[in-house]
């Protein structure tokens, strides 16, 4: 398998309660409250470990509550190259109703210091140029206090130079600086999208003209997530659409991560097309039924692959999709 980077630069201790229904004034007697070391590029990290991949974590920890980060890199085999600063780790927290609606109230973070960015920086260096380097390299997740968009705009251009192919999950103004380095992937949703677009994208050939839009604009792998109606990929191989299977949705917190770590997976061990889309479409589906990232081990796993829909929306001619 290979080996990959996942960068976290504001990683969070999430905090999950799962109740019935959530009550606004009201004391709230969650039936399920997981604490977990957490933040999109960790849960990346996560299930590409799980799938067997060599992945090292990094990004900016508190000093002051790193212990259960400490612990949790170790469960999950992943190689813990996190830079430390003064302060804590902020804490999310995650209401999740039997609806499959999630509340979530997510601390601003730690803010980062011009130093704290440079030991970062060499830290990278250090990874990228080093004897076995990744063979892609994850930046996921908001940005930190302290962190701005020209500092992001920096990283990313920095990573990009070194030639690994470079894939970005985050949002906001952040989104629009990833697209404007044009890394390897982006995995915006449907708002987003339009956002980006700048127009409502409320018919399903708009969404996919706006999802080729933003691959001719320099993004080898558009990544268009819609929750419940699916996963949308463009390429310059091709266009595809997966529908997942119906599941009941508990929690959703980790889909998005889980449908990047499976579509990355896909493209590292150069399966086809197809097969990667309904892999991590498949997999996606199964992270929302409960608390954390999704899991292939799960006993009705390959039930879930089989009722994934996975349809071509062109006519292009393709040997199969490259990372």
């Amino acid at each position: 398998m290979a080996r990959v980077l996942c960068i976290t630069l504001n990683p969070a201790l999430d905090l999950a309660f799962s109740l019935d229904q959530l009550t606004l004034g009201a004391v709230n007697r969650p039936h399920r409250a997981q604490l977990e070391a957490a933040g999109k590029g960790v849960n990346v990290a996560r299930v590409l470990a799980g799938l067997g991949h060599e992945v090292t974590v990094s990004g900016f920890l508190g000093a002051d509550n790193d212990a259960p980060f400490a612990l949790a890199f170790q469960h999950a085999a992943l190689h813990d190259d996190f830079v430390r600063v003064a302060g804590e780790t902020r804490i999310n927290a995650k209401l999740a109703e039997h609806s499959g609606r999630v509340t979530d109230i997510n601390g601003p973070g730690m803010p980062i210091t011009p130093a704290d960015l440079e030991r970062l920086m060499a830290r990278l260096d250090a990874l990228l140029q080093s004897a076995t380097p990744p063979l892609a390299v994850v930046v996921a997740g908001s940005l930190p206090p302290g962190l701005s968009l020209d500092d992001f705009r920096a990283l990313l251009q920095h990573l990009k130079a070194s030639g690994v192919p470079l894939w970005v999950d985050t949002s906001g103004d952040a989104l629009n600086v990833a697209i404007e380095v044009q890394p390897s992937a982006v995995k915006p949703n449907e708002l987003e999208l339009a956002e980006w677009a700048g127009a409502a994208l409320d018919t399903s050939h708009a969404l996919t003209q706006a999802a080729r839009r933003l691959q001719q604009s320099g993004v080898e792998h558009a990544l268009i997530s819609a929750g419940a109606d699916g996963v949308l990929w463009v390429n310059a191989q091709g266009i595809w659409q997966a529908t997942p299977p119906t599941v009941t949705a508990i929690n959703t917190v980790c889909a998005g991560d889980t449908l990047v770590a499976g579509m990355l997976h896909g493209l590292l061990s150069g399966h086809a097309a197809e097969h990667t889309l309904r892999f991590a479409t498949a997999l996606s589906a199964e992270a929302v039924r409960h608390v954390g990232v999704g899991t292939p081990h799960a006993d009705d796993f390959d039930s879930l692959q089989q009722q994934t829909r996975v349809r071509r929306l062109d006519d292009t001619i393709t040997e199969g999709a490259t990372l």
